[in-house]
């Protein structure tokens, strides 16, 4: 049975690079201590989250950032694991950057990028809080394997999509790195109102057992963060939880266990493809006819 061991990490991401950096190292260490071969840490947990951590691009220092991933590098290397780093990517010019998580090897190479593709907000720019206003958004999947198993990457909004999972089935992820930043800021008014804290793990057990994959989902511990970093069972189980506002490591190992349950599994491929309905449809006048009994 192919699996492999994952640490889905969580701290609080700060306006601070050399304290992000030095989370970041600590949790590789850890994570690495316990055997995990992928390492996966949460939206922006390098950089900070513009907009959120940070007031703006001004306040983003780009050399210090480059200095701290490739101190990274040399950790992921060294633990001889692969590292999932959120960050903020660096376009040219004028162009808002791309908010990341760089796929890092056991040798310590950059691999891959991910850039977030559903970036909250609108195009007018109105209100100045959100994504827009300070990332572009990306238009990839990105999948890596690890022991054989296929990968992909989703941060944050993107869960809203649906679409978005049912591509990275066809591409055959069995494993979604999922990395959040449910943390600091507070997008409706009303501080009492917290639907983040419910929907955000229903979302992501609906999600695995939609598509039958492992998800591993994190988030910034930052004060008021809104849930703990989790891991999901190709069946929807909730399978372990770190404590609210408190750094950690969580190991899971994700195995492709043929037993697990798959309710959607005989019809799948079928409703992708546009048959929704399962069996076989059949031809009759009593089955026409919606107002007899």
């Amino acid at each position: 049975m192919k699996s492999v061991t994952v640490a889905t990490c969580q701290f609080s991401v700060e306006p601070d690079i050399e304290h992000n950096r030095r989370a970041i190292l600590r949790q590789i260490k850890q994570a690495s201590r316990k055997d995990a071969q992928i390492i996966h840490f949460s939206e922006c947990a390098l950089s900070g989250y513009l907009g959120v951590d940070l007031p703006d691009l001004s306040a983003l220092d780009w050399d210090r950032l480059a200095e701290a991933t490739r101190d990274v590098q040399a950790a992921a290397k060294e633990a001889g694991a692969w590292v999932l780093l959120g960050s903020t990517h660096r376009l040219s010019g004028k162009n808002k950057p791309h908010n990341s998580v760089y796929v890092i090897d056991p040798r310590g190479r950059i691999v891959e990028r991910y850039d977030k593709r559903f970036c909250t907000g609108t195009e007018n720019g109105r209100k100045k809080t959100l994504d827009l206003s300070f990332y572009s958004p990306g238009d990839r999947f990105v999948t890596f394997r690890v022991n054989g198993i296929t990968c992909g990457i989703l941060i944050c909004y993107d869960y809203r999509f649906p679409e978005l999972y049912r591509a990275y089935e066809q591409l055959g992820v069995k494993i979604l790195f999922q990395s959040f930043h449910n943390a600091r800021s507070m997008v409706v008014e009303d501080p009492k109102y917290d639907i983040w804290k419910t929907i955000v793990p229903a979302t992501m057990s609906c999600r695995a057992a939609e598509n039958h994959c492992w998800i591993s989902a994190n988030n910034s511990t930052t004060r008021p963060s809104r849930w703990g970093s989790f891991t999901v069972r190709p069946d929807g189980m909730i399978m372990g939880r770190l404590s609210l506002h408190r750094p950690g490591v969580l190991i899971t190992e994700m195995s492709l266990d043929p037993d697990l349950f798959d309710a959607p599994g005989p019809w799948r491929n079928a409703a992708i493809r546009g048959q929704l309905h399962s069996g076989t449809l059949v031809e009759d006048a009593r089955s026409l006819d919606v107002t007899c009994l």
